[in-house]
């Protein structure tokens, strides 16, 4: 007999796997925040900076006594994360390194065709010249391959040839970012950036299918084949079809998740313990959360939007006359339900946090309660961010989420 499992059960406990029960205020400081990423899998990066950036925000929304200076040090001097591309550039265990290993190398011919195509043979002329400047002269950054050409504006599709380059050698692992600097990557070769006891370990292809597919289903709890293969974008879907077919029944369970009257049944995949781990999963915090746009809990829209009841689009690229909302909105968390979004902003030179907008989403109302844990979870924001006061701009307040 199939497995039934309600989805409120399951989103609740994803929370849990994605570190969101844990009690926030409790320290753990270096270590734990290397705990915690593995925990995750990954943490995204991204250079959007309007309060935090993502990785930061994704990491403070679990703990508030994490630091920005200790995800620098877990990567640049404790050697424990390298940098690389999941679904998006992002910070991962360095102990995977092995594993992705198979992720460079198909990307190795994917992106020399396509990026040939792209630059011609400037490019291809490019890549060994590049390899061997930063071998010779250690690390190196885009602007170093780039002082006598035309400055253009910024964005992927004026990359010239050496910063093309720098981006391929990148994503197939031949040279990895050692540091950052105002946030421009900083490369060096590999063998000097990842630890030996890494570099050289090697895993079989069967081995690496099953070490992907196991790994992410364990930080999603339950899922489909299709959300298994897109959690770390490292095998194809119809890989990770196989891979469940042929555990379900061993190690995985077949199951249904049933998202309440007038929804379908999905048929998913389930680690063994999912019963368990519903059971014991605790209360989350009752506190407000700002969580990233880039959270893990909402990377998969569809499958965030089936858990929670939260639509959540970025807008990021949409030109502002047609935005819902605003160009980086961020997303609350309250206990187990995304009761609304917020925009807001860092005023640095006036160390001011600016609250410009909240739209609560349907069926929540702002009372005295929430409102004073929303301004606690504000205060927070600001402290870490460095801002002496929150200020809420005129008219912050806001009709109810538009459904989409």
């Amino acid at each position: 007999m199939t497995l039934i499992l309600d989805g409120k059960d399951l989103a609740r406990a994803f929370l849990h796997l994605q570190g969101l029960t844990d009690p926030p205020g409790r320290r753990i400081g270096q270590a734990g925040v290397a705990g915690l990423i593995d925990r995750l899998g990954f943490v995204q990066v991204d250079s959007i900076n309007t309060v935090t950036r993502a990785h930061h925000q994704i990491l403070f929304s679990r703990n508030q006594t994490y630091r920005e200076d200790q995800l620098t040090r877990l990567l640049e001097r404790d050697r424990a994360l390298f940098e690389n591309w999941t679904h998006d550039a992002s910070v991962i265990p360095v102990s995977s390194w092995p594993y992705w290993r198979h992720r460079f190398a198909r990307e190795r011919e994917r992106l020399k065709a396509r990026w040939t195509n792209w630059h011609g043979g400037d490019f291809h002329a490019e890549i060994d010249k590049v390899h061997a400047h930063i071998r010779e002269n250690g690390p190196s950054r885009a602007r170093d391959f780039d002082s006598e050409r035309e400055r253009k504006e910024p964005g992927w599709w004026n990359w010239h040839p050496g910063k093309t380059a720098l981006e391929y050698l990148w994503r197939c692992g031949e040279i990895a970012v050692t540091a950052r600097e105002n946030f421009a990557k900083i490369y060096d070769l590999s063998e000097r950036v990842v630890p030996d006891t890494h570099f050289h370990d090697e895993v079989s292809h069967e081995d690496f299918v099953d070490w992907s597919c196991r790994s992410a289903l364990d930080r999603l709890g339950a899922a489909t084949h299709g959300e298994i293969a897109a959690f770390y974008d490292l095998v194809r879907p119809d890989e990770a079809k196989a891979w469940c077919e042929r555990e379900s029944g061993r190690s995985i369970l077949a199951v249904e998740i049933d998202h309440g009257p007038g929804e379908r049944r999905r048929a998913a995949y389930a680690r063994p313990d999912i019963e368990a781990i519903i059971a014991n999963a605790p209360e989350p915090p009752a506190r407000v959360r700002t969580l990233s746009p880039f959270d893990p809990v909402l990377r998969d829209r569809k499958r965030a939007e089936r858990l929670f009841g939260f639509s959540y689009r970025i807008e990021v690229f949409v030109p502002a006359p047609k935005r819902t909302y605003g160009y980086y909105v961020y997303p609350l968390l309250e206990k187990d339900r995304l009761i609304g979004r917020i925009d807001m902003i860092c005023r640095r030179a006036e160390g001011i946090l600016e609250v410009t907008a909240f739209w609560p989403e349907k069926g929540v109302r702002l009372g005295d309660g929430r409102l004073a844990r929303l301004e606690a979870e504000l205060s927070r924001m600001a402290r870490f961010t460095g801002m002496e006061q929150v200020r809420f701009a005129d008219g912050w307040r806001r009709a109810p989420a538009v459904q989409a």
